[in-house]
């Protein structure tokens, strides 16, 4: 019997990661697109191509998590991958980290409770890591959430270029409410559970995210208007 929408639905419910916030994150998701993998094939909506061994795994559960904003621009996708057994188990994760993937699941797996693995968010910039530390270790950590809030305005890559462009008005405003947003990794982080009214299929969430930009821009309009 053919498994229906709603039911994949439930099951990525029931396997979708924990994330841990800095306490002093300004952004926190607002969808959850979900595409199932019963076989290997291109992610829709993340550069990469899904494999896995079909004796090991019956199906990869992908989770498009979307922001409105990060604290560097308009609009943020992040990504996790949960690889499931035939049993039922959780055999591997992945998640994405500034474009690329790392494994998500920990060799000893202490951050899997249950189906749900653990997984740690980068202050502002939102990219994944089983492990906060791997954060300490980034440069920008500091400074992309503080003196360089805002700094790519509207972002606007290949998948969105068919349904929004930006100008330097738009860019400037992005940026100046950004600013606003701007503050410091305390570096203490905060269990946060997705809500079930969030998911959604990924074709219905790529349908929405046009007018959720449009929202956003109008939003900092009114915001020009009255200042």
């Amino acid at each position: 019997m053919a498994v229906t929408e709603n039911e994949w639905l439930e099951t990525a419910m029931s396997y979708a990661p924990v994330i841990m916030f800095d306490q002093n994150e300004p952004f926190y998701p607002d969808f959850v697109g979900v595409t199932v993998f019963e076989r290997s094939g291109p992610s829709p909506s993340f550069r990469r191509e899904i494999e896995f061994p079909s004796e090991a795994v019956q199906y990869v559960i992908e989770y498009a998590i979307w922001w409105d904003y990060e604290i560097g621009h308009l609009y943020e996708m992040e990504h996790v991958w949960v690889y499931v057994g035939h049993h039922g188990e959780v055999v591997d994760c992945e998640a994405s980290f500034h474009g690329r993937v790392l494994r998500g699941l920990l060799k000893d797996r202490v951050n899997l409770v249950g189906h749900h693995v653990c997984l740690y968010s980068q202050p502002g910039k939102h990219a994944f890591s089983p492990l906060p530390v791997v954060f300490e270790l980034l440069p920008n950590l500091y400074s992309a959430a503080g003196v360089k809030a805002g700094c790519d305005g509207l972002l606007v890559n290949e998948m969105f270029k068919p349904f929004f462009q930006t100008s330097e008005q738009i860019d400037a405003r992005v940026k100046k409410y950004l600013q606003t947003k701007a503050f410091v990794p305390s570096m203490q982080f905060e269990e946060y559970l997705l809500k079930p009214e969030m998911f959604m299929t990924w074709d219905r969430l790529f349908t929405l995210i046009p007018q959720r930009i449009k929202d956003r821009i109008a939003e900092l309009d009114q915001l020009e208007e009255y200042e």
